[in-house]
């Protein structure tokens, strides 16, 4: 399946005409983290951070048909109960992002985000395009650099030089993706690979590249995100924070067309909806009226796409998502 030349790329859908932002979901789509939940694990002996992922398909299928603009899944490659706990999507990642390529139609896929220095870019390049291509182009490859130390020498690779591995590794991503004269093959000096071996990577991406978010700063300094990403995959901050974060971004970028600020944001949405927002963890506790106003100032500010991360709550979250389609994404419509 392949996207038409004139359409949209992936990261055009999550950036509305007006300002506004789309709204998209981080998987897995349940409820772990909320109480009730906590309780029933601690009595059953499951163990925290490791979802139920039974109903996920459908679950999946009802955000996209309910109109979101995106779903997300998280690259855990570790399960580490003792410092984390959060065990992630789960499931690995780009097989994962292949299911649902298959079962969705017109949500926006991301990863937010692949930690790469832990993987072989030449296969990351292969894995990312064969997404892309499966999805239509409707493809994000959020990266990051990584932040837990333990699995790095597991993996054999050096966590003190994670900054200068994952810039060399986007290079590598970049050049996989190039369509290069018949004849012609990839030429990647540092890995000692010459043009003349004519060695390609396949399959190309439905358009010039796959689109990249980088997530946080992955150890590069500002300027280097700006220049090598498509997007900014950015941590959720408090709006004064906010507003400085993203003023740097459109200085860096573009001014009055920047590349698009991305942010997850966990998300208890309470089933009254008056609650006024209270700061959580990385997100809110709210009701859908302050929800609405907080993601009006948020797209004042710049930020061009917002995931919620349901797990907080302890609301079934087909009843949170219905809501969510009712109430507030009528506001911030998907291209």
């Amino acid at each position: 399946m392949s996207a038409s030349p004139t359409a949209p790329s992936a990261l055009d859908r999550l950036v509305s005409s007006d300002g506004r932002p789309t709204l998209g979901l981080e998987l897995p789509l349940d409820n772990d983290w909320g109480a009730t939940r906590l309780r029933t694990d601690r009595a059953a002996g499951r163990p925290f951070g490791v979802p139920d992922l039974t109903e996920h398909a459908r679950l999946a299928r009802l955000a996209d048909s309910l109109g979101f603009a995106a779903l997300w899944v998280r690259d855990v490659p570790l399960h580490d109960p003792e410092h984390f706990g959060d065990a992630g999507s789960v499931f690995e990642t780009f097989t994962h992002l292949g299911h649902l390529a298959a079962v969705t139609e017109r949500a926006v896929l991301g990863t937010a985000a692949v930690v790469l220095p832990l993987r072989q870019p030449l296969l990351v390049a292969k894995a990312a395009a064969t997404v892309d291509v499966l999805s239509g182009g409707r493809f994000v490859l959020g990266l990051a650099s990584g932040d837990r130390p333990v699995e790095y020498p597991l993996f054999g690779a050096d966590f003190d030089a994670r900054g200068r591995t994952f810039r060399d590794n986007v290079g590598i991503l970049r050049a996989a993706w190039a369509t290069r004269p018949r004849g012609e093959g990839l030429a990647l000096p540092a890995l000692g690979l010459d043009a003349d071996r004519r060695l390609d990577v396949l399959p190309k991406p439905t358009g010039p590249t796959v689109p990249l978010a980088v997530a946080g700063n992955a150890r590069q300094t500002p300027a280097w995100v700006a220049e090598h990403a498509d997007a900014t995959l950015d941590y959720p901050r408090p709006l004064g924070a906010l507003a400085l974060r993203t003023g740097e971004w459109r200085a860096l970028t573009g001014g009055s067309a920047p590349k698009p600020y991305l942010t997850p944001m966990q998300l208890d949405l309470t089933a009254d909806p008056d609650t006024p927002a209270a700061a959580i963890r990385l997100g809110l506790r709210t009701g859908r009226r302050a929800l609405r106003d907080h993601l009006r100032r948020m797209g004042d500010l710049g930020v061009a796409h917002v995931s919620f991360n349901l797990r907080p709550g302890s609301r079934p979250v087909e009843e949170v998502l219905h809501e969510l389609a009712e109430a507030v994404l009528p506001e911030f419509p998907a291209r």
